[in-house]
């Protein structure tokens, strides 16, 4: 059956590791979707930092952002649908962060905020430079009246697994994934990339068989094994690659770009 959409992860995926969307992946993107197939980012990030490569390759559509929490229009940057977060859930949270000295943010749709924005670590701070982020100091929750949309962790992978194994302890009233060796994020309950690609497609009446998806980490599961076609990273670990149906070569190697060619241009 014909290939539809294509769901693409950004971090670890789309982009090499230097952050980079090399201009032979932007092409074939570009083919495709001239070809009649849609594009949507599928990403960790948030709106605001996913939608500017959308624009780089002048595509229009939707970007599904937060690990599924926030759903965008690329054009009007509205948010179509999202599954918002309890914040007063989220102080046991924010205590242990606190007291054990581990970096977190808190996003809403288009904002990030952390404690003391003017005192960050310089490691805290290339990041947030990396994935083109300027955090806000966070204010009280009185004053915080726009829909959460994802709680952050953020740390060295030592320290990230420690939190996962703790928190995985605990009676979690939030999803909790990995988007990356140095991140473990908590969502409403029911948001996943997966229910986010569904939601999406069903709307535009589109079937699994007719979406591809191509992802790297744990975060990206549950839309691999959505999409009638779901491919991981060279670059994966091998529990991501074991629920995909194929492997592709790594995002330092175009591997997005191969797989695409393969099952839409090529077709």
């Amino acid at each position: 059956m014909t290939i539809k959409l294509i769901a693409l992860d950004v971090d670890g995926t789309l982009l090499n590791d230097h952050h980079e969307l090399t201009e032979w992946t932007q092409e074939i993107l570009i083919r495709a979707s001239r070809q009649g197939a849609e594009i949507v980012l599928c990403s960790g990030r948030g709106p605001a930092n996913t939608i500017p490569f959308m624009e780089r390759m002048g595509l229009n559509g939707y970007v599904i952002t937060h690990n599924g929490a926030v759903t965008a229009e690329v054009e009007s940057r509205e948010v179509v649908h999202r599954f918002a977060m309890d914040g007063q859930g989220l102080e046991p949270f924010i205590t242990y962060c606190r007291t054990n000295g581990v970096h977190f943010d808190i996003n809403t749709a288009f904002g990030l905020y952390v404690d003391q924005p003017e005192g960050l670590e310089l490691q805290v701070r290339e990041m947030y430079t990396n994935f083109m982020m300027e955090p806000l100091k966070l204010p009280q929750w009185a004053d915080l009246t726009e829909p959460l949309a994802k709680f952050t962790a953020f740390g060295p992978l030592e320290q990230m697994d420690e939190v996962q194994q703790e928190w995985g302890t605990w009676n979690l009233p939030y999803y909790m994934t990995r988007s990356g060796d140095f991140f473990i994020d908590l969502m409403h309950p029911e948001a996943s990339k997966g229910a986010a690609l569904k939601r999406l497609a069903e709307s535009k009446g589109m079937v699994p068989s007719e979406i591809l998806a191509i992802g790297n980490y744990y975060n990206d599961i549950t839309m691999l094994t959505y999409a009638g076609i779901g491919i991981a990273m060279d670059n994966s670990p091998e529990e991501v690659k074991a629920a995909s149906d194929e492997v592709t070569l790594s995002n330092n190697e175009q591997g997005v770009a191969h797989a695409i060619q393969k099952h839409v241009l090529a077709v």
